[in-house]
């Protein structure tokens, strides 16, 4: 039987927020949906959404790197957006950051309200087994 584990560094939201950055249940971590918020902060970058997007995708790697990992770990990502008008835009900044990374599988939908007032949110699955 694997032991869940839940974790936060206080590295990308305060480490009193009633969530955890993520969970690790044997070889997977399930992270918690991630805004592009400054860092330790309940503040979003300025910027519009590249910037929150590229922010995001940092809080990320900030995340998978506290647990020892990075994003060729991610298998599955799911991103949701405040207006699905802006997905072009947000693919840029995605294939910008990744670079040579393989890519993880994804989806992608329309929401009605992220908080903080956000333009992205992004939760992800990784293993430990990349």
């Amino acid at each position: 039987m694997n032991k869940i584990e839940r974790f936060n560094s206080g590295q990308v939201v305060p480490a009193t927020v009633p969530f955890p950055e993520g969970v690790r249940v044997g070889p997977m971590l399930y992270l918690s949906g991630q805004l592009g918020n400054v860092p330790g902060q309940l503040k979003l970058v300025e910027g519009g959404l590249k910037a929150e997007a590229r922010q995001t995708l940092e809080n990320i790697r900030t995340v998978l790197r506290g647990q020892g990992l990075d994003m060729q770990h991610l298998v599955r990502c799911t991103v949701m957006l405040a207006d699905m008008a802006e997905w072009p835009a947000f693919n840029e900044v995605y294939r910008e950051f990744f670079g040579a990374t393989p890519l993880p599988a994804r989806s992608a939908l329309g929401c009605n309200g992220l908080a903080l007032g956000a333009r992205v949110e992004i939760e992800c699955i990784a293993t430990t087994e990349a």
